[in-house]
């Protein structure tokens, strides 16, 4: 199945504690249906000191569920994301406005 929310992409919480919120696509887990956004479903993380790193409280954004994230269109509201076939290549376009992505 092709990928509707892919790596950059802006997207916006429609559930949880963050609701609301916006932020961008770093990272993608297709295995586990969920992606880390930045900004987005912060946790603070205790880590030891070491050579490499200063150590004590680090925030770090952990994975939200795709099925909590909407796609936001050039007008800056929250579309659905459908494809389809352009010039013989596969296209994602925003239900909302029909542009490209």
């Amino acid at each position: 199945m092709a990928a509707k929310l892919k790596k950059g992409d802006k997207v916006v919480v429609l559930a949880g504690k963050d609701k609301g919120k916006e932020g961008e696509i770093t990272q993608v887990l297709p295995q586990d249906g969920k992606a880390i956004v930045d900004g987005v479903n912060i946790a603070i993380r205790h880590t030891r000191q070491s050579q490499n790193s200063q150590g004590g409280r680090i925030p770090k954004a952990m994975p939200v569920d795709l099925s909590n994230l909407a796609l936001l269109d050039k007008n800056g509201k929250a579309t659905r994301v459908g494809f389809r076939m352009e010039d013989g290549k596969k296209v994602r376009f925003a239900k909302t406005t029909g542009d490209v992505i």
